[in-house]
């Protein structure tokens, strides 16, 4: 259930995302995300009763936490000089 699909190189990302979705490639669970989209701290859009996440919102959550400090891009650690 929060397994992240890998998609082939050269395949377009979707532009939105189910809710399920979005909240694997957040680290969050489904329920979690639910309610801030309901709550308004999220953005989701209600097409006939069922919430899908634009990808631009996840790209906007990223590059605002990077631009803030708030995470940090760091090599992966195999790539670290030990």
């Amino acid at each position: 259930m929060n397994e992240v699909e890998i998609r082939p190189a050269g395949q377009p990302r979707p532009r939105f995302f189910s809710i399920e979705e979005a909240a694997a490639a957040l680290g969050l669970s489904y329920s979690t995300l639910y309610r801030a989209i309901r709550a308004g701290e999220f953005p989701g859009i209600k097409v006939r009763g069922r919430y899908v996440v634009p990808a631009k919102a996840i790209d906007d959550l990223e590059s605002s936490a990077l631009s803030s400090g708030l995470i940090a891009l760091t090599k992966p650690t195999s790539e670290l000089a030990i």
